[in-house]
């Protein structure tokens, strides 16, 4: 026997009811993650070196750092590139020079911390390869490969 509630509505018909209510519950809140799973991220090349003394102005926020970590007397921004990034795919930022790039990747999201892939390739050689962790707000600084009087210094920010 099928018994009417309020409004013409079956015990069968409300159990079918909460039942497509949790499972668009449990499903929304599992996909939040993967389409909100984003991370933007700056990368600023910059080329230290001790041919004179000069700080690029738009490294303030890192000459500190940059002066604490490697021991040279100027630094010059080349490259400032913002991305965004989804997990596991991979970034390409061509070079200045034909066959030179650099690839990043997302490979692990966490509420803390964004971890990185980054490579950086000259003619199908890796001149650096490595991971990092960012924290949201926080920039990693990475010694790169020489480059003309200098080495190469990637500064890796992050927001999430």
């Amino acid at each position: 026997m099928d018994v009417r509630r309020p409004g013409g509505r079956t015990h069968n018909d409300m159990k079918r009811t909460v039942f497509l209510l949790a499972a668009f519950f449990f499903f929304s809140f599992f996909s939040i993650p993967t389409t909100s799973a984003q991370v933007q991220v700056r990368i600023r090349v910059i080329l230290a070196s001790n041919a004179g003394q000069t700080i690029d102005p738009s490294l303030n926020d890192v000459h500190r750092e940059l002066g604490s970590l490697f021991n040279f007397t100027s630094y010059r921004l080349l490259r400032d590139e913002p991305m965004n990034l989804v997990p596991n795919r991979t970034v390409t930022v061509q070079g200045r020079r034909p066959g030179r790039f650099m690839e990043v990747t997302l490979v692990g999201l966490h509420r803390d911390n964004a971890q990185l892939r980054i490579r950086v390739i000259r003619e199908g050689v890796d001149l650096l390869n490595t991971q990092v962790r960012l924290s949201p707000g926080r920039t990693v600084l990475i010694g790169g490969p020489r480059y003309g009087e200098g080495v190469v210094i990637f500064a890796v920010s992050s927001r999430f």
